[in-house]
């Protein structure tokens, strides 16, 4: 428990201390592994004042963290039991960037596996107040926010944007680019709009897998497509005629 924060040597330490072992030298002989390499200045560190009331208050600090890791390993066990059933829908959620398993289990807590509530992505979108705002007044567009959803949904989207942000995947190339050219605040909303939409089609469809579509993505379709659309309209400009695209015939053998 204490160990997995402390390490078993600054466990073994932290014991020796408590139960009156005050020699430097001494408490640094119990460092294991790697640690042993450090002989030198984790004497230096364990010189100091440490007296029996130091010892006391650090007893119950171990024993709180240990109690509340038992605790944690106890809601973990009982999450694990409930989330059993869910176990595919769980796997499809986790192939999402920066989701993994927690974030898997705690949408699912929060949304659900039944997507018929929503009739499409953009109705969960709203739901969760992460859809696009679009006030306009006298013609002109306001920033507007897109009001209060359920705060642990929000939560847990959010820890999932910061985590594909750092990703090389589409998620996260999207997520820059907005973030560069809209902002963050805009950028965030965005990408968690866009992980509701592939989670409603995920719990959607049980058979359905989320493939990732790269980084290249977006230059390499939307890009190419308005580049296309321009330059047809400048051809058109410049000729005065109707442009139309046909596919390249095929070379034909000599």
């Amino acid at each position: 428990m204490i160990s997995d924060l402390f390490g078993v040597s600054g466990r073994a330490m932290l014991e020796a201390l408590i139960a009156g072992q005050r020699n430097p030298r001494a408490l640094a002989q119990l460092a294991r592994a790697s640690m042993r390499a450090k002989i030198d200045v984790l004497t230096e560190a364990l010189t100091g004042h440490f007296d029996d009331h130091h010892a006391f208050l650090a007893r119950r600090m171990l024993d709180r963290i240990d109690a509340l890791t038992a605790d944690i390993d106890a809601c973990s066990a009982q999450i694990q039991l409930v989330i059993t059933p869910f176990a595919t829908h769980v796997a499809q959620l986790d192939d999402i960037p920066g989701v993994g398993l927690i974030g898997a289990q705690e949408l699912i807590a929060e949304l659900g596996v039944d997507m018929t509530r929503f009739p499409t992505a953009g109705h969960l979108a709203s739901w969760a107040k992460f859809a696009p705002a679009d006030h306009k007044s006298a013609g002109k567009g306001k920033a507007a926010a897109t009001g209060k959803g359920n705060p642990w949904l929000a939560g847990t989207l959010g820890e999932i944007v910061a985590g594909l942000a750092r990703t090389n995947t589409f998620l996260g190339h999207r997520y820059r680019r907005l973030n560069k050219r809209r902002g963050t605040n805009r950028a965030i909303v965005a990408a968690r709009n866009s992980v509701l939409t592939i989670i409603w089609h995920l719990l959607a469809n049980p058979q359905a897998r989320y493939h990732d579509l790269g980084t290249d993505f977006h230059h390499t379709t939307t890009h190419t497509a308005r580049r296309q659309c321009a330059l047809i309209r400048q051809l058109e400009g410049l000729t005065g005629k109707k442009v139309t695209l046909h596919p390249r015939p095929e070379p034909t053998a000599s």
